[in-house]
């Protein structure tokens, strides 16, 4: 590794260089570092005692050591990728959810399959018509579908397995062999293969949280499956995990140096994150904004990652033309690559005094030393927050609402209306309606806009097929949105927002007004072993969130669009 260079880091605090410099000292004085590699508790709750007691603290520090211990398991992984490409699968496909597929969907987007390997795609969309596309794209029978997730009884998960292996049933004579499992010791899903006869199941470590996982199996079978040499990118993060060993001093410590700056800048109100990365590294962005709002949005606090273009990344006004001071910026720069937009976007951020930290990689290959040193740094900023950044308390309200809308449907025949699950009196914005139409969308985005103040951020919830178009279309209203507001605007696809986002949404200081796009339900799937469809699960999902938000005082708007032209009514309504 001593031919490895460190990734680099700059930081401009700001007003926040003193604070900064002080936390890093006092990180020193208590030894924090070395205790977190000790998986002290009381780094993040002060109580022994209560440190001791809380789930999902000091059992979810195994992922510090996974650089070393995951050299062990590449043998292994290089054997079951040589054993498929020789049965002759063409393609891979990740059924999973939030940590479980989000870091398997950078290595398909940031590296290219090398020759002899197979692609390797993601589905996290329980949408009916992304789902049929995924089942499109390639022949089934040659088509090796990775069942990723930890506990094994994700419902996304489940039902994605249940509609593919139904599927193949009608193809050929031994299904499981298409079907590899990656999940914890003893979970639902390694009974599941078990009794199915899957290919292989793969163990990942019951002590890593789900999105910390990314250098498990979760992100390296994905990545050996491409062509990836893991070696080469374990290496990378092993660099990153020398340099902030124990006996690194925090303010030598570059994870720990990040992760103090994140946890100074929500303290002093700065709680909205802009995302600017070099073009070559942008589909990083989303690994890094489920990892970083779901870890810290909580207890009235939060990160709010904002993934903007280098052009859209300049310091933001509010609508008295005042500097806005909720913001700050984090640079993720690839040399060699076309970084005049964003070196341009930088100067200016500096030119203005405003926060950010750059961080610049060598090549795309160093993505191995960043998610070690975000998952540290996302860990560190809880310990500033005084939060545990490895749980998610409010993940579930959105599930048991889904859970209460599919009760209703299986008694009834139909989901509940949206009227009849909270009082929205006391709302301004009130979320008891769904607008439809050109007219509705009109008068509802007035009302959004007029409703958005200093200090807020305005959350696209869409859940709807993610395609180029709407993808085209969703980021021209966001910076609509944006210009009209003076506010940041994020995009997240549901329900795969659920386990990233959705936590934040939920948990931060109440700064979100939320604006639910849903609809496009006319060609549906059938799931197999099931009284319901892909529309339903979908739909109780979108009303499942929807009802959560509203009982922790969001501010929310419902749109919902029957027909397949979405892209159409929204492009008409800002045109």
């Amino acid at each position: 590794m001593s031919d490895i260079l460190l990734n680099g880091l700059e930081i401009q605090a700001g007003a926040a260089a003193v604070p900064l410099a002080e936390r890093l000292r006092q990180w020193d004085r208590e030894n924090l570092g070395a205790r977190i590699w000790q998986h002290d508790g009381t780094v993040w709750v002060k109580d022994p005692q209560a440190a001791e007691n809380t789930p999902e603290l000091t059992n979810r520090l195994g992922w510090l050591e996974l650089p070393e211990l995951m050299a062990d398991a590449v043998s292994e992984l290089d054997r079951f990728v040589s054993e498929v490409v020789a049965f002759g699968f063409t393609r891979a496909v990740v059924l999973g959810m939030g940590g479980s597929s989000l870091i398997a969907e950078v290595w398909d987007k940031v590296f290219a399959v090398a020759e002899g390997f197979i692609p390797v795609t993601i589905i996290d969309s329980t949408h009916p018509q992304a789902v049929a596309r995924v089942a499109a794209a390639g022949a089934l029978e040659t088509t090796l579908f990775l069942v990723s997730s930890k506990s094994g009884g994700t419902l996304e998960t489940l039902s994605f397995f249940n509609y593919f292996y139904a599927q193949l049933t009608l193809l050929k004579e031994n299904p499981g062999e298409n079907f590899t499992a990656i999940t914890d010791p003893g979970s639902k899903l390694e009974v599941l293969a078990q009794e199915r006869g899957f290919r292989k199941i793969f163990s990942t470590p019951s002590e890593v949280g789900g999105r910390y996982s990314a250098l498990t199996c979760f992100g390296l079978l994905p990545a050996a499956l491409s062509g990836l040499p893991l070696e080469i990118l374990l290496a990378r993060a092993q660099t990153m995990m020398a340099a902030c060993s124990s006996g690194v001093l925090a303010t030598d410590n570059p994870a720990l140096q990040l992760g103090a700056f994140l946890g100074e800048m929500a303290l002093a109100g700065r709680d909205k994150m802009t995302l600017v990365l070099s073009p070559g590294l942008q589909p990083f962005a989303v690994w890094l904004e489920q990892l970083v709002a779901e870890s810290t949005g909580k207890k009235g606090y939060g990160l709010v990652p904002v993934i903007a273009a280098a052009e859209d990344a300049l310091p933001f006004h509010d609508r008295h033309d005042n500097p806005a001071k909720d913001r700050f910026y984090l640079f993720l720069r690839l040399a060699d690559d076309e970084n005049s937009r964003l070196d341009s976007a930088q100067s200016q951020v500096r030119a203005a005094a405003e926060p950010s930290a750059l961080i610049t990689l060598g090549e795309t290959m160093d993505l191995g030393q960043e998610i070690w040193r975000f998952e540290l740094a996302t860990a560190a900023a809880g310990a500033v927050l005084g939060i545990n950044p490895f749980d998610q308390p409010d993940v579930e309200a959105a599930k048991i609402g889904a859970r209460q809308a599919m009760l209703a449907w299986q008694e009834n025949g139909a989901l509940p209306t949206l009227e009849r699950l909270v009082d929205t009196a006391d709302l301004k914005i009130s979320g008891s309606h769904h607008f439809k139409g050109i007219s509705d969308l009109e008068s509802g985005l007035k009302r959004l806009v007029e409703e958005a103040g200093s200090g807020d951020y305005i959350a696209l919830l869409v859940y709807l097929p993610q395609t180029r178009l709407l993808d085209k279309t969703l980021q021209e209203l966001q910076k609509r949105l944006q210009d009209s507001c003076r506010v940041p605007v994020t995009i997240g696809y549901g329900p795969r927002f659920l386990h990233s986002t959705g936590q934040l949404h939920k948990g931060d200081g109440n700064h979100g007004l939320f604006l639910q796009i849903s609809g496009d339900l006319v060609q549906d799937l059938s799931l197999p072993g099931s009284d319901y469809s892909f529309a339903t699960l979908i739909a109780a999902q979108a009303q499942g969130d929807y009802q959560a938000l509203l009982k922790a005082g969001r501010r929310i708007l419902a749109l919902e669009f029957p027909t397949a032209n979405i892209d159409k009514i929204l492009s008409d309504f800002y045109n």
